[in-house]
């Protein structure tokens, strides 16, 4: 309809539109879809920006938190990191001189928690005790509820249980504990068992060397390699070589226990001792211990004899007295002394003679009867500064070094005079390590070269290098002939074994209980080289309180008993180290001593 305009004040006809016709339904529904999913040019860019923004924001706050971190690492972490890396600590194999093994690794895992992740402490502690018996109940759940520091808050790691075995592993696995996990390890084990135990040593749970020959490769730089991630593997370490005889070693610690046993003493000790080297054949001290149960080694009876304990060593001094006189020049062989009344008072001391003979003796016979007498004469003869310097040059008063980190201190008398003097001449009052009283015999049995002791693989020739000249050489010949004499028809005839031409000495001390001398209680000593004309090896056994039985007529001196296991020793050890047996004796042993005339030197050879 239109309305028509024709003049002014008439009707104007003006054009009115029409509603379009309406849409079909479907085409209503696409074009709503359109228009909610069409986004126009300039909305886009600002909603583009926004999420960018948001990203950012979100990165910018992951990089503050680990710059963070590595700032100042939360004490979980950081103990989960230490944890792991002292089981990843790797250590060479030992082995003995022969290649054979004395302690490896083997490849282990160790078990952990992280309590904030474990929603039921009591359930996982009882589960865990259930499947490793060996945890105390107690103990765990303290550890899953421990706090950290001011903090309060949950430990974030905890061992559980260190090196435990591939069928326990599938039993704690199998639990599905949250928060419970496993760490590689390495294991310390000792294939041998008790076997030298006291020279190897320990480790800890962490790997790291804690006593014997195991400490000391940490001090030489094992510790630091792992530190600082150097070794990946066992095999990028050298072994380390040890002078054992593992074969000379079971043998020694056969005789031992046997010796323990049968003359029902306190504990004992022994070793072989090669002294053109300085190399420890093999070393025993009873009772030991398993280094696989490193608890057992903390019982206080487990020492080391041999190195750690010091004792009076009775007349087995007497050989350093004898030695000491001879190389002073103020006598010789032929020398004598009066022990008649077999008494020596010196002020209101009196020294008396085991076994005196009541006549004038020589020097040889000094030894051979073990005159206190004779022995307390030649150390005043030499006087008390020579006597004090001798003895420190042989290395008896001072602390003895080796590989072993365990050593002690000899027991000196703070005020030296000449009654000192005469008690440490034949063997009291003056305390030392068996080691180092062994180094000393073995100078004068090796030409009066004075080797400190190892227990690594070493040759002669670089043990020359190290050594100390300390005596003559003749004075060297003139106490292996006098060593040799007492086997023959002195006290060391139980070590005499056939055809391997032995010398030795014996000794017999009080022990010193609560300041005195205890008469009952018997420190016996006894040192045999082998064979005399010229020493390879000395054999030392000591025994602790061993008991008179009624085939030595009730003695229990030690004659007969460390002289007893010292000639088993000898016996069955010789073969296997390759000393030969001398069928004839041996062509002038002792030239010197036949030139001058000694007693009895034509006939040393036993037959």
């Amino acid at each position: 309809m239109r309305e028509h305009e024709s003049l002014p004040g008439a009707l104007v006809e003006v054009p009115v539109a029409e509603p379009p016709p309406p849409a079909p339904r479907g085409n209503r529904v696409v074009a709503l879809a359109r228009a909610m999913f069409h986004l126009a040019i300039e909305r886009s860019y600002a909603r583009v920006g926004l999420v960018g923004l948001g990203f950012a924001a979100v990165f910018a706050t992951i990089g503050v938190r680990l710059v963070y971190l590595a700032a100042f690492p939360e004490t979980d972490n950081s103990d989960k990191r230490v944890a792991a890396s002292a089981t990843t600590a790797i250590r060479p194999d030992i082995v003995d001189r022969n290649g054979e093994i004395l302690a490896t690794d083997i490849r282990t895992v160790s078990v952990f928690a992280e309590p904030r992740n474990i929603v039921d402490k009591d359930e996982a502690v009882e589960l865990l005790t259930a499947v490793l018996p060996q945890l105390n109940a107690n103990d765990l759940r303290t550890k899953l509820s421990a706090r950290v520091g001011s903090t309060g808050k949950e430990k974030g790691f905890v061992w559980v249980k260190r090196e435990i075995t591939p069928k326990q592993q599938a039993e704690v696995h199998r639990l599905g504990i949250p928060g419970i996990g496993f760490l590689p390890d390495h294991k310390r084990v000792y294939p041998n068992g008790v076997a030298a135990a006291h020279i190897i040593g320990i480790t800890n749970l962490d790997n790291l060397g804690i006593a014997g020959i195991e400490k000391y490769i940490d001090t030489q730089g094992n510790k630091a390699l792992n530190e600082f991630g150097l070794v990946a593997k066992q095999t990028d370490l050298k072994p380390v070589q040890l002078s054992i005889d593992l074969r000379a070693q079971f043998a020694l610690r056969d005789e031992l226990a046997w010796g323990v046993d049968h003359f029902k003493a306190k504990a004992a000790a022994g070793m072989i001792l090669d002294v053109t080297t300085g190399e420890v054949i093999a070393l025993a001290s009873l009772p030991d211990f398993d280094p696989n149960d490193p608890a057992d080694a903390l019982s206080s009876d487990r020492i080391n004899r041999m190195n750690v304990g010091v004792y009076e060593m009775g007349s087995t001094f007497k050989a350093m007295t004898l030695a000491m006189a001879l190389d002073s020049g103020k006598y010789n062989v032929n020398s004598t002394f009066d022990t008649r009344g077999g008494v020596l008072t010196w002020g209101r001391q009196k020294i008396h003679e085991y076994h005196g003979t009541n006549r004038t003796i020589t020097m040889p016979e000094v030894f051979t009867h073990s005159s206190n007498i004779g022995s307390a004469k030649m150390a005043l003869g030499v006087g008390v500064p020579g006597h004090r310097a001798f003895l420190k040059k042989m290395g008896l008063t001072d602390r003895m070094r080796t590989e072993l980190p365990e050593s002690a201190e000899p027991i000196v008398p703070q005020r030296w005079t000449e009654i000192n003097t005469i008690t440490i001449a034949f063997g009291h009052g003056l305390a030392v390590a068996p080691l180092q009283a062994a180094a000393a015999v073995g100078a004068i049995t090796n030409g009066g070269n004075l080797i400190v002791p190892t227990f690594l693989k070493t040759t002669e020739a670089e043990a020359l290098k190290k050594a100390t000249r300390v005596l003559k050489p003749e004075t060297s010949e003139a106490m292996r002939f006098i060593m040799r004499l007492n086997a023959v028809e002195g006290s060391a005839k139980k070590a005499s074994i056939p055809l391997y031409y032995v010398g030795g000495k014996t000794g017999t001390a009080e022990k010193v209980i609560h300041g005195r001398y205890v008469k009952n209680r018997l420190f016996t000593t006894f040192m045999a080289a082998a064979p005399m004309n010229a020493p390879k090896y000395l054999f030392v056994t000591i025994m602790d309180e061993p008991q008179g039985l009624p085939e030595s007529g009730g003695y229990a001196t030690a004659a007969w008993n460390s002289g007893v296991v010292t000639g088993r020793v000898i016996e069955r050890v010789a073969p296997i180290l390759g000393l030969p047996p001398q069928f004839d004796p041996p062509v002038k042993p002792f030239p010197l001593m036949v030139k001058l005339g000694a007693y009895h030197a034509t006939q040393v050879d036993g037959r």
